[in-house]
């Protein structure tokens, strides 16, 4: 067991971002070799090395510094997206862009995103954009709500479905409804006001509900619309967390900091990984275990039941 107290600079560390690195690097040429463009090495480089580094990080700093780790990876990530993706380039990277492009039939951009982060992803990733990219995490994990204060509660969940529902009614209204088909709207100024109103909104939701619930990821178990789409593959995906039940003194530290409500120790006591769609890889069961006995691991195998805690 390392000590929590130094770094922890050895290829353990080493090769997981690596890894990733790796995985990205293919993307971008892939990317490349199809387009011609050599915005896609840079793009794919730069989304890879970001999170590459908040890996090495979430496992090389001290354990008084670890939250860190992955914070900075996220920032890097999501800030690049919104910020230069998003408002600069007027690439609409919200749901709603990503049906609209869909109408339009262009492979780029939130199509681009979404297919490799959101449906084909979590196949490999699991929900780890929702752990280490999310733009609205971002500000919502630095909320002083880390630890949720109570479970979840019973139902609410469904608003998220309806979220996804509505986002897309509103498009295909705006499509062929409001004129949107004739407009063009691919690097329009429309654009930057969907990606503007949807942030916007977001933000504001996110932190409200953050602040009255006493929970920073309330959102993301209420009202995101993403994750109907990545629970899907997420139930497939390679990489879980899983609890060394040799290692585990079932201390119940792991479940009660766990951001999304969950019961890691019914997983860890069935002999599985943690096979909930709910689990964003956030590594926060790692990083405040005290035996060391939870570790990202790689193989197959299939989510079912979801254990999650609830309010009585």
């Amino acid at each position: 067991m390392k000590s929590r107290d130094r770094w922890n600079i050895s290829w353990q560390t080493l090769r997981g971002p690596l890894i990733f690195e790796a995985i990205f690097i293919g993307i971008a040429i892939w990317r490349f070799a199809a387009t011609g463009k050599a915005f896609f090495l840079f793009n794919f480089g730069y989304i890879g090395t970001a999170i590459a580094l908040g890996a090495f990080l979430n496992g090389a700093l001290p354990k008084k510094h670890i939250l860190w780790g992955r914070r900075i990876g996220q920032i890097l990530v999501a800030s690049y997206m919104v910020g230069y993706l998003g408002i600069i380039a007027r690439e609409n990277m919200q749901i709603e862009g990503f049906f609209i492009y869909l109408l339009m039939g262009v492979f780029a951009g939130a199509t681009l995103h979404y297919f490799i982060a959101k449906v084909v992803g979590p196949i490999f990733l699991n929900r780890g954009w929702c752990g280490w990219a999310c733009w609205t995490a971002m500000v919502l994990d630095l909320l002083p709500w880390r630890r949720p204060r109570a479970g979840r509660i019973r139902g609410m969940g469904v608003i998220r479905y309806v979220h996804f529902a509505l986002s897309l009614v509103l498009v295909l209204v705006f499509w062929f409804a409001l004129g949107g088909r004739e407009t063009h709207v691919h690097r329009s100024p429309t654009e930057l006001y969907w990606l503007a109103g949807g942030n916007a909104l977001y933000y504001i939701v996110g932190i409200t509900l953050a602040a009255v619930l006493k929970d920073n990821r309330a959102f993301c178990k209420y009202v995101c619309p993403i994750p109907t789409l990545q629970k899907i593959g997420a139930r497939f995906a390679l990489w879980k967390m899983a609890i060394d039940p040799v290692t585990c003194t079932d201390c119940g530290i792991c479940e009660r900091e766990c951001p999304m409500n969950i019961k890691l120790l019914v997983y860890k006591n069935a002999n599985q990984r943690v096979l909930s769609t709910e689990c964003i890889l956030c590594h926060t069961c790692a990083n405040v275990c005290p035996q060391s006995a939870v570790s990202l691991t790689t193989k197959f195998d299939l989510a079912r039941a979801e254990h999650l805690a609830y309010k009585d």
